[in-house]
């Protein structure tokens, strides 16, 4: 049986004192979808199925005091090369990624001059992804590499250019303002316009 064919199912507790388990949460392809796969080379195929040989070999084995560690090991070698190998798969896929970026600040524009934050409240990164068809992993990774910058970091910074605006139309309070684009606590918006602009909504409006 090769590599290839061999289901690997290893129990969690295999990687506990293992350098892998502090860091095993940090990769997040673990949540992609299935039309979000990482597409291989030739060179990098055999690469991978060379670290699952070892990965099987060790399995083989009588257990030692070093199977444990030399298992989590080329587990980490593994992964780390999967987000090796996404990160060039971002690159090499740049246009189609563009694409998703200019659709995501259409939707998020279209969002904002609607009735939605009103009726839904803030947007999600979660929704974004589901219009976007992608999964909110994929697409919060593709974001970063296109903008980046995180899709919430993204969001917000469209939402505070936004509330800028506002803030200046003085017919407006702030609680009002902070409605309209879908906070449902004022407070909570004047938290994040102070902690992003360095000034409260109100003191912004009186600085022209």
């Amino acid at each position: 049986m090769s590599p290839k064919d061999t289901p690997y199912i290893l129990h969690p507790d295999l990687l506990l004192g293992t350098g892998l388990d502090k860091k095993i949460n940090s990769y997040s392809f673990f949540s992609y979808a299935v039309n979000e796969a990482l597409h291989l080379s030739s060179k990098e195929r055999k690469l991978i199925l060379g670290v699952l040989g070892n990965i099987q070999f060790e399995l083989e084995q009588n257990l030692d005091k070093h199977s444990k560690q030399l298992i989590g090991s080329n587990l980490e070698l593994l992964l780390n090369y999967c987000s090796r190998f996404y990160d060039r798969q971002f690159l090499t896929r740049e246009a189609s990624h563009n694409t998703v970026l200019e659709k995501f600040d259409v939707l998020l524009n279209d969002y904002f001059t609607s009735d939605k934050p009103q009726l839904f409240g803030l947007p999600s990164v979660t929704y974004f992804a589901e219009q976007l068809h992608l999964s909110s992993n994929y697409f919060g990774d593709l974001i970063k590499k296109e903008a980046g910058k995180s899709a919430q970091e993204y969001i917000q910074s469209k939402l505070i250019d936004l509330a800028k605006e506002k803030v200046f139309e003085r017919t407006k309070s702030v609680s009002e303002i902070a409605f309209e684009l879908g906070f449902k606590y004022p407070q909570h918006f004047s938290r994040l316009f102070k902690q992003k602009v360095g000034y409260s909504p109100q003191e912004f409006r009186f600085l022209n």
